[in-house]
């Protein structure tokens, strides 16, 4: 029997003993710390041991083993892969079951293939058909959705016992309740923003007052609802794909299906509701909050409150609030419906959900603004 060790380690030294067993095959003992600062010496030693039995059965000893970091498992992993004939394997024994864990996760025979070449440079108009059909795939996926959507809403509106009620009052405090300190901030400082800096240049003129004319039209007919939602696109839609992409993930979703359950019923139904009950809401306060911001921006200015507030009243009528409002529901519509569809189409791998969510929170931002400007050609249209 011989022993070898590595050179000493600040802590302690990685240590490998040989020994001919008992039915003819070769030990590999290994004792103390194998750590990538302590396995240079052992690796050699144990790869050519390993090297010099090539018809003899190979048997490594953890036994000894006191710490096992990535460089030991990496150490082992190359021993296990090396060829060798079906008689004569190597394997490993002792090994203590939290260093085991971590070897498990890999399979030596899947670094046996060497590895895939890069792809080859594709040309430009290839890219822009690759992309063209990509988009095409996308649009008839997210028409497929709202049909299957639309379907499971009409479902809940003609069966609402049906409904899980309880997840759309929780939904209805995240998307609501919780965003309320963001969109607080956001209105206010929009509401502070739009009024100095129109105030500046008006008052070369004299007419600060129609400052609040500005704000007011501003924010209640398009500002205060488009912020609102883009903010809850950021918020609320990246949340509910990345809670439905893990589920994916997880399985969890094959798990419902497997249950009798439709994912779209059991889990988008309950969060498009939740965003049709809470944006408008949301949308009104940050109205309200945006134009207190610019009334109080303009005292500033020497224009008091009261009189602020008269000529914001004078200025906007219920039409205007109208037209502000009646876009909330669809962007509510939007922003779930986006978040949920790009859950249900995460992949697997560790970045699919973060992929899942930056395209849930591009997508509907995109979307808002176009169905913003429709709103606005309509309006302009019917002359509201």
């Amino acid at each position: 029997m011989t022993a070898v060790a590595s050179e000493p380690s600040a802590k302690a030294a990685a240590g490998l003993a040989l020994a001919d067993a008992a039915d003819g095959g070769r030990l590999l003992t290994f004792s103390g710390r194998l750590d990538s600062y302590s396995i240079a010496g052992v690796w050699r030693e144990a790869r050519a041991a390993a090297a010099a039995a090539p018809n003899r059965r190979i048997v490594i000893d953890a036994s000894a083993v006191d710490y096992c970091d990535g460089g030991g498992v990496a150490m082992l992993v190359d021993l296990l892969r090396q060829p060798r004939p079906a008689d004569a394997p190597i394997s490993v024994r002792g090994l203590k079951p939290q260093f085991k864990t971590l070897l498990d996760q890999f399979d030596p025979h899947a670094f046996e293939a060497p590895a895939a070449p890069p792809p080859p440079q594709t040309r430009t108009v290839e890219e822009i058909g690759r992309g063209a059909s990509q988009l095409f795939r996308d649009m008839r996926t997210q028409i497929a959705f709202i049909g299957e959507t639309t379907g499971a809403l009409w479902f809940a509106l003609t069966h609402p016992q049906r409904v899980r009620w309880k997840d759309v009052w929780y939904e209805c405090e995240q998307v609501g309740a919780n965003a309320l300190p963001i969109v607080t901030l956001i209105s206010f400082l929009l509401g502070v923003i739009l009024a100095f800096q129109a105030a500046v240049p008006m008052r070369q003129f004299g007419a600060e007052i129609f400052v609040a004319d500005l704000v007011g039209l501003a924010i209640i007919r398009e500002l205060g609802g488009l912020m609102t939602a883009i903010l809850l696109a950021g918020r609320s839609g990246a949340a509910f794909a990345a809670e439905i992409g893990t589920m994916k993930v997880n399985e969890e979703l094959n798990a419902l299906t497997t249950m009798g359950l439709d994912p779209v019923r059991f889990l988008v139904v309950t969060r498009i509701i939740a965003a049709i009950l809470m944006v408008p809401l949301l949308s009104l306060y940050a109205n309200l909050v945006g134009v207190l911001a610019g009334g109080l921006t303009m005292l500033s200015f020497n224009i008091p409150l009261v009189t602020y507030l008269k000529e914001v009243d004078s200025a906007v009528d219920l039409k205007d609030l109208f037209a502000g409002m009646v876009k909330t529901p669809v962007f509510a519509v939007l922003i779930a419906g986006i978040g949920c569809l790009r859950g249900l189409q995460t992949q697997t791998g560790a970045s699919g959900v973060g992929i899942s969510a930056t395209r849930a929170v591009v997508s509907g931002i995109v979307l808002l603004v176009a169905v913003d400007g429709i709103f606005a050609v309509i309006y302009y249209i019917l002359d509201i």
